[in-house]
């Protein structure tokens, strides 16, 4: 990596990674420990230009490892549980990381007529243009669907 990252990669680790096999394409997805995860969110767009070039051509995604608690979690000898360690946070937070660097815009949930539920992500229309974003929103969608077993459809809003 170029030496402007360096000095932030000091403290930042990788504590897994997986391949994906979207659309005919490997997609890289990296695991981070939520302690370092600020310090990657600050860098993740000069770090994924930087992986991507040297696993030519793979689509690096970020996600931090995060703790889902289920409701008897008193077991685990704690009295309350966090809002931030609910499944439904947890699932919005990996959202989040997914679609990393890029910003979401909106959310709408599509309930089908047969019960299924699919979640329409739209994301920020100023970086449309920027890195390739439109030519991942397939892996998005894969690697989302890997973490959480949701449907998520990502796009952009039409002008």
């Amino acid at each position: 990596p170029s030496s402007d990252i360096k000095a932030d990669l000091r403290d930042v680790y990788i504590s897994s990674a997986q391949e994906l096999e979207v659309k005919n394409r490997l997609a890289l997805v990296v695991h981070v420990p939520f302690r370092v995860w600020k310090t990657v969110r600050k860098i993740q767009g000069r770090l994924i230009r930087e992986l991507e070039k040297k696993f030519n051509k793979k689509h690096v995604v970020f996600v931090a490892n995060r703790t889902i608690l289920d409701k008897n979690f008193r077991r685990k000898g704690l009295q309350v549980r966090p809002r931030s360690r609910t499944l439904t946070s947890v699932h919005e937070s990996i959202l989040e990381d997914v679609v990393g660097p890029t910003e979401i815009f909106g959310k709408r949930t599509r309930i089908g007529v047969d019960g299924s539920k699919l979640l329409k992500v739209i994301l920020d229309p100023k970086d449309k243009d920027k890195e390739n974003v439109e030519n991942k929103l397939a892996t998005f969608s894969a690697v989302y669907k890997k973490l959480t077993n949701k449907e998520a459809v990502f796009t952009f809003p039409e002008a």
